[in-house]
């Protein structure tokens, strides 16, 4: 049988944000699974059930409250202290957390612009900052950020989170570069249409979502636990050489 000990994230702590739904849960679940013990931050959604799920699994997980639009250098420093006193010290960060406001560029309302980018790009910023001087500390430590296919493409009427995805593929390199020899590595994933919370109103569009399956090779919409393995294998020791990469986890709509 193949030594599958690589893929082991046994005896490491994970935080994962936005880990009450979607993607966010998938992703933190999996990581139970794999080993890890949980942190998951939450805020508009409950993430009792995932802590449950975690704990169901034999494995520690805790929920923390944690406001993303206001965040500071100070509380994200805060926050992982507060983490690594109950859970121990922070071996992967996915930053997953993230926000979509549809509307014309025109008519594209300021506040909501602030807000997107807020919690998409300078949340994801000032918590990789934070646990990076931690991982830096110990010589190790993986961080996985989310990207979209909008770190690719243009989209239509999502100028702030199209802005925020490109920036959030920048900050991946940039962090990479300087980081990887500490033995840190910064990578991203980049899912393609995944059926949840942010791609109901496209999936509730008759045409559009039409349009969307007939580029797709693989001819569905993904689902969150096609992206969570994704982060379990750039988590672990077998991607130790990876890093600074925009992974595309999107059913082949980017080779159409």
């Amino acid at each position: 049988m193949p030594d599958l000990s690589a893929f082991s994230l046994e005896g490491k702590v994970a935080l994962v944000t936005g880990g009450a739904t979607g993607i966010g849960q998938a992703i933190a679940l999996e990581m139970a699974r794999a080993g890890a013990d949980i942190a998951v931050t939450e805020n508009r959604h409950s993430a009792t059930e995932t802590v449950q799920a975690v704990k169901a699994l034999g494995k520690e997980g805790k929920a923390y409250s944690l406001n993303l639009e206001t965040l500071t250098p100070e509380s994200a420093s805060e926050f992982l202290d507060r983490l690594e006193q109950d859970l121990g010290p922070l071996n992967i960060l996915v930053n997953n957390a993230g926000m979509i406001y549809r509307e014309d560029a025109t008519e594209h309302d300021f506040a909501a612009w602030q807000q997107i980018l807020n919690v998409n790009i300078n949340a994801t910023w000032l918590l990789s900052q934070a646990a990076g001087k931690r991982m830096m500390e110990r010589s190790s430590g993986k961080i996985i950020n989310i990207a979209s296919l909008l770190s690719f493409q243009g989209g239509i009427r999502v100028p702030a989170y199209t802005s925020s995805k490109h920036a959030v593929a920048g900050l991946t390199k940039a962090l990479a570069n300087e980081w990887a020899s500490q033995g840190i590595q910064v990578n991203a994933i980049a899912p393609g249409y995944i059926a949840t919370n942010n791609t109901e109103a496209l999936r509730s569009d008759p045409e559009r979502s039409r349009q969307i399956l007939e580029r797709i090779p693989s001819g569905r919409w993904g689902n969150p636990k096609d992206i969570a393995g994704a982060a379990v294998f750039l988590a672990s020791s077998a991607a130790n050489y990876i890093t600074g990469h925009i992974l595309a986890v999107d059913g082949g709509w980017l080779a159409r």
